[in-house]
């Protein structure tokens, strides 16, 4: 599968590193241009490509963002519609600003700045460095990654990608619910947990 990345900090970076070892081919963008991309595509290896915003966003069958969340806007509904975009994005009112979101989740604003695109909240919850060294844990032992999203093509599609990561995948549900549980200060947030201790989290939760 082609994916393409926008934003290449701890997590786009980490991610690109695991969809290339998964088998899958990927193009990682950030704002500062391809240029400054040579060293982490040149320490990634195998099928990854620096690329332009514009280039990963049109390169991706799915599309990782993966960016501050005050950026949002800088995402392009034209390239990313009807795409699968998975957002990773985390707001965080002290470096992003105080916003009023009139009650939606961060992952409700996105996807109305992008209204054509099949938005899937994932990536966002596992610290990066357990993500870069605790995946392909087998059976039980496997830690979950969860997904929240209002497309349930789009969730099985990131469900296999996470899959094939190592990770097993847990389905919070939709971006207005699951979306919530996902935000910073959840129970569930940056708190590694195997796939039946996430779904006992979710539980006292719901």
């Amino acid at each position: 599968m082609n994916i393409g990345i926008i934003g290449s900090g701890n997590i786009g970076a980490t991610a690109a590193r695991l969809f290339v070892r998964a088998g899958h081919s990927v193009a990682i963008s950030n704002s500062r241009g391809p240029e400054s991309l040579r060293d982490l595509v040149s320490g990634i290896g195998g099928n990854v490509r620096a690329a332009t915003v514009e280039e990963a966003a049109d390169f991706g069958e799915v599309a990782l963002v993966a960016i501050p969340f005050f950026a949002y806007e800088t995402l392009s509904a034209d390239r990313l519609d009807s795409k699968i975009v998975v957002d990773a994005t985390n707001y965080y009112p002290g470096r992003d600003g105080q916003m009023d979101f009139g009650g939606l989740t961060s992952s409700e604003v996105i996807s109305k700045h992008l209204p054509g695109a099949r938005l899937v909240k994932a990536f966002n919850t596992m610290y990066y460095e357990t993500l870069a060294t605790a995946g392909s844990r087998s059976g039980v032992d496997r830690l979950a990654l969860f997904v929240a999203g209002d497309d349930p093509e789009a969730k099985a599609t990131v469900s296999r990608l996470i899959q094939e990561i190592g990770f097993s995948p847990v389905d919070t549900g939709s971006l207005r619910d699951g979306g919530r549980w996902q935000q910073p200060d959840s129970p569930i947030y940056n708190a590694p947990m195997t796939e039946e201790q996430a779904r006992e989290a979710l539980a006292d939760m719901a």
